[in-house]
């Protein structure tokens, strides 16, 4: 089986921790330190959480490819996450994790294993956001602290090439963001975190007005192990539609691998 990942002194550790109750079914805490606008905790936050059960379940590494349906809003709270191995095979492992509150389903997710050690051809047709350094990036002052009612604001460290327009009400912006990112108290990213960091950027549709978005399905693809530091991010929407759009987010290191894909189904708020 993967090793467990224990609290190490970070945030993020401490908070997705989880215990073992019996065969495949594990309990945890969500806290309140990973809030949105919605006031409840963040779907990524939700997702690493789980997938720190399932990854104790099945016997490869790393995440290659997740699948998450969104049932109903996570809370504070305890939470009962139940784990299923679907296939253990030489290459790959897949399994599928359900997480309840309250006696209610909340989240369901699906997950495809594997070793990213492995070598392989590498080609990319596009290269990372081609940003400043992030000392030479914009801090938003809403962003320096506590946001009322957005703890998740504390927990992330944000840095982008210019101010973002709709934080001064431009609602004719483009929805393509390209920005930093890294936990805030130090923590490095690695790939049992970047199924959750795919959900913590600021939805890109906020550039064109909207309030903000609840996500309905998220998929994330995991490519490399990342380096240590800053990430490189990527956000963008093209189609807004019946009330729903998708965003797609790139993950790229500080080094130019490109770390992380997602792309969600949102409904708008």
């Amino acid at each position: 089986m993967s090793q467990e990942h224990p609290a190490a002194g970070h945030e993020f550790d401490r908070d997705t921790r989880v215990d073992k109750r019996a065969d495949g079914e594990f309990t945890a805490t969500f806290t309140d330190g990973w809030t949105t606008f919605t006031s409840h905790p963040n779907g990524g936050y939700v997702l690493g959480t789980a997938l720190n059960a399932l990854g104790q379940t099945l016997s490869q590494p790393d995440p290659l490819v997740v699948s998450a349906f969104y049932l109903r809003p996570a809370a504070p709270g305890t939470a009962i996450l139940r784990t299923e191995t679907i296939r253990e095979g030489r290459r790959t492992a897949t399994g599928a994790v359900v997480v309840e509150q309250g006696g209610k389903e909340i989240m369901r997710a699906t997950a495809t294993y594997g070793d990213l050690s492995a070598e392989g051809r590498e080609l990319h047709l596009e290269g990372p956001p081609d940003l400043p350094s992030p000392e030479d990036c914009h801090v938003p002052a809403e962003f320096s602290g506590e946001v009322e009612g957005v703890t998740i604001a504390r927990r992330i460290e944000y840095r982008y090439p210019e101010r973002p327009g709709w934080l001064d009400g431009d609602k004719n912006g483009r929805p393509h963001v390209d920005f930093w990112m890294r936990f805030a108290d130090g923590r490095d990213a690695d790939v049992h975190a970047l199924p959750a960091m795919v959900d913590f950027a600021v939805p890109a549709v906020l550039e064109i007005g909207e309030f903000g978005t609840i996500t309905v399905e998220l998929s994330t693809h995991v490519r490399a192990r990342p380096a240590p530091g800053w990430l490189a991010c990527r956000v963008y929407t093209k189609h807004v539609s019946h009330g729903l759009h998708e965003e797609d987010m790139e993950i790229w290191d500080g080094q130019g691998t490109l770390v992380a894909q997602a792309r969600q189904l949102a409904m708008l708020v």
